[in-house]
């Protein structure tokens, strides 16, 4: 079985930060509590603004600007969103957690 903690762990290489009595709880001591991450977004339909964790979105990264998109469902209506994402949106939504998907083309 593999250790969860990985290099961390207990079977980890010893070191400062490491060693035998190297506990999850003493590997994370002095960390502070991270909020989730939220995006705001808006529906083209039903012309709603909403907040949604990244979970709720999707990225598509193509070899081209129209091939690259991110997506949801609006909480509000049901639609399908889909909407481009520039360079600036695709380092926001990796950053943040969200899935992504890299398209390939077939030549």
């Amino acid at each position: 079985m593999s250790d969860p903690l990985g290099p961390c762990g207990p079977s980890g290489p010893s070191g400062p930060s490491s060693g035998p009595g190297m506990t999850a709880a003493t590997a994370f001591a002095g960390m502070r509590r991270v909020s989730p991450v939220v995006f705001k977004a808006g529906c083209p339909d039903c012309r709603g603004r909403f907040e949604l964790a990244a979970s709720a979105l999707r990225l598509a990264i193509g070899a081209t600007s129209r091939t690259t998109f991110y997506s949801f469902t609006c909480p509000e209506c049901g639609s399908a969103v889909r909407k481009p994402a520039g360079e600036r949106v695709v380092e926001l939504l990796t950053g943040g957690g969200v899935r992504t998907l890299r398209l390939h083309s077939t030549v």
